[in-house]
């Protein structure tokens, strides 16, 4: 089969490195929202199958990835997944521990709550304490398939989520900006203040003292 230079298949030189050295259940995990003021950052560990009928094509880091084709990706990859588990802190554990802590803790949870016990785990650039071999990867949303999977699922799983609060919380344009400090969200924050979702110790720069 012919590859072009952004073909999926180039991306699943980490899970041949595996699968060559006899591991057969290589997890992905990413985390999206480490970066907003307001929602949860949400996690998601996935085991797909690698033979190459199964791979998906179109699966990329979910920044590089339309809204529209991120949608047709998350059903593709939901159904194909051999396991899958999602899990996300929300602001308030964000404020206590910060994001990194919380970062972390979802990966641990959603790495030991995999109904499938993968023979090693691969992580977008973050290192944690695993009981199954581990090989964090700078920028690996981009160069790992199962990671940029966990990443899409993760995506799709947190923007669905800030669009329902965005009809909560009409004020911040959620549905635009995803909790993101885009112009119009500072604009509310600093006019009207901080709603339930908003993370406190994200947006001191923002809002003034709060009732």
């Amino acid at each position: 089969m012919a590859r072009t230079k952004h073909d999926t298949f180039t991306m699943l030189e980490y899970e041949h490195k595996y699968l060559d050295m006899g591991k057969k259940y290589i997890a992905g995990v990413d985390e999206v929202g480490r970066g907003p003021l307001a929602g949860p950052v949400v996690v998601a560990c996935v085991i797909m199958p690698l033979d190459d009928e199964d791979i998906i094509q179109g699966v990329n880091d979910s920044k590089k990835v339309s809204e529209k084709n991120r949608e047709i990706l998350f059903d593709k990859i939901m159904q194909k997944a051999l396991a899958c588990k999602i899990e996300w802190a929300d602001e308030k554990v964000i404020d206590e521990i910060n994001i990194l802590a919380a970062t972390k803790r979802c990966m641990q949870r959603a790495i030991d709550g995999m109904e499938l016990p993968p023979d090693v785990v691969l992580i977008d650039a973050v290192n944690i304490d695993c009981k199954y071999p581990i090989e964090p990867i700078i920028k690996g949303d981009a160069k790992s398939y199962s990671i940029a999977c966990a990443s899409i699922v993760a995506k799709v799983t947190r923007d669905r989520f800030m669009v329902e609060m965005s009809q909560k919380y009409p004020e911040y344009d959620f549905a635009s900006n995803k909790g993101y400090g885009s112009a119009k969200h500072i604009e509310a924050l600093k006019n009207i203040g901080a709603c339930p979702i908003h993370r406190r110790s994200f947006i001191k720069n923002f809002v003034g003292k709060e009732d």
